[in-house]
């Protein structure tokens, strides 16, 4: 998914990367850099912050930033 995407996501929910990362309690600049970064790629982020920030961003707009990003919160505890 590509940042414009996203930001669209985003703009459909009435929102912007600088109202989620308040809401979120995220620093603005740090969401925009992890989402120019990492959106499109395959692989899954190593830092946790950035982790964390395209995860919840996924659950905001509901749909995977990057393939897999939301695969335990699929999954059931046994």
């Amino acid at each position: 998914m590509a940042p414009n995407q996203i930001r669209a996501k985003l703009v459909e929910n009435g929102s912007s990367f600088r109202q989620f990362a308040l809401a979120h309690g995220y620093e603005p600049r740090t969401v925009t850099q992890a989402v120019e970064r990492w959106a499109g790629q395959e692989g899954l982020p190593r830092g946790r912050l950035t982790f964390s920030i395209l995860r919840d961003l996924s659950r905001v707009i509901g749909e995977e930033i990057l393939p897999g990003i939301l695969a335990e919160d699929q999954s059931t505890p046994n």
